[in-house]
């Protein structure tokens, strides 16, 4: 199915625009391109680079400009049109542009045969965090223009070299990334801060199982991490941070000059699809917008999960069903990939994960392998070669 079969083109030129440029995105374009090569894609995205977001932990050892393609550099190499402009969505207006088959993007109309939305799930930054937001607390967001590397040392130089630490909120697969490349960066450059965990969850990277939660907490014992975990985080005052235990509900305060706050995305924006990637609106598929990513959540059996894996998978499967929709034939495609493992990065020299089966999980140096062959994959798809299977 994913070689296009079934796709009998019709003798006009489409036009498809593509609103996000993360994965799903670039995914999608890259399918198009492969198997339409006369289509007019248009790529509309508020940013001027794409990123290769789940690398932004790597900061602390390489600078930030690895992880960034110029959109005006894929516009060459993929001979779409990039519009720089921010969609406002919902869902009565994709159903207004549904019926006009035209969008507006900033001053310039963009009208269109295909709509794929992929614009990423809300990042639960600062902004969102309510009493949370003050000098001493970064979020994901804050790594997208500055290197890891480059924020810590601007964020120490005001400070006194008094011992303190530096805390980490968020077990989950970012949170524990960063904690590992930023002890991997203290230790290189000797810096005397101790570093802490805290995860209202009783034990890390939970949504996967055990042998991840056990092997990680192990690493943290060996390299002397605080970890307070069912501990949930209210604030950051001053030097001081203030959390409260999930159980008995009572309220602490331990030293941190710093917090790193990665708590997930929000799930209010996210658009429901059936399980071709069409959008619902009132019960209804929108027959020519589609979505992908991680701002949606197929009506299927395949894998919903806020993971590059999966948005790849959407955004190439709704690139071939936009394409088979518009031929002859009309015959889609199911979205049914199910995850084929999952890495996380701990540190330069570590790694714990699974692949094909989610309790086979392996370790050290095959885990690190298993992240390298991914990365390298996704890499070729950027330059243009497409080695994904399904």
């Amino acid at each position: 199915m994913a070689l296009l079969p079934l796709y009998i083109p019709k003798n006009r030129r489409l036009k498809i625009v593509i609103a996000g440029g993360g994965y799903a995105g670039i995914a999608a374009m890259t399918t198009l391109r492969r198997y339409s090569s006369d289509a007019e894609i248009t790529l509309i995205d508020p940013g001027i680079n794409h990123l290769k977001i789940t690398h932004l932990h790597e900061t602390f050892r390489y600078p930030l400009s690895d992880l960034l393609v110029p959109y005006t550099a894929l516009e060459q190499r993929f001979g779409c049109r990039y519009i720089r402009s921010t969609l406002s969505l919902d869902e009565s207006m994709l159903c207004q542009w549904q019926q006009d088959h035209c969008l507006q993007a900033g001053d310039v109309r963009v009208p269109f045969d295909y709509l794929l939305v992929a614009s990423g799930a809300r990042l639960a930054c600062q902004n969102d965090m309510g009493s949370h937001a003050t000098k001493n607390v970064f979020g994901l967001e804050d790594f997208f223009t500055v290197s890891g590397a480059d924020l810590l040392d601007r964020f120490l130089e005001t400070k006194n070299s008094e011992r303190s630490y530096i805390s980490v909120i968020g077990g989950g697969a970012t949170g524990i990334q960063f904690l590992f490349e930023l002890a991997d960066y203290l230790y290189r450059h000797r810096i005397n801060h101790g570093l802490r965990l805290v995860d209202d969850k009783e034990r890390v990277l939970q949504q996967f199982p055990k042998g991840f939660s056990w092997y990680v907490e192990k690493r943290l014992l060996e390299l002397d991490i605080e970890f307070y975990p069912g501990v949930h985080f209210l604030e950051q005052r001053a030097d001081k941070l203030l959390l409260e235990d999930k159980t008995s509900g009572r309220h602490f305060v331990l030293p941190s000059i710093l917090s790193l706050a990665f708590t997930g995305n929000r799930p209010g924006n996210l658009i429901k699809t059936n399980l071709f990637g069409q959008v619902m609106a009132a019960g209804k598929p929108l027959e020519h917008v589609f979505a992908a990513g991680d701002c949606s959540v197929y009506q299927s059996l395949g894998s919903n999960t806020m993971t590059a894996q999966s948005a790849v998978r959407k955004g190439k499967l709704a690139a071939r069903n936009m394409l088979r929709h518009s031929g002859m034939l009309k015959v889609l495609e199911p979205y049914l990939h199910r995850d084929l493992g999952y890495v996380v990065s701990l540190g330069p020299d570590d790694a714990v994960g699974w692949l094909a089966v989610e309790n086979n999980v392996v370790t050290g140096i095959p885990a690190q392998i298993i992240k390298e062959i991914v990365e390298a994959q996704y890499d070729l798809l950027l330059s243009g070669v497409d080695t994904y299977l399904v």
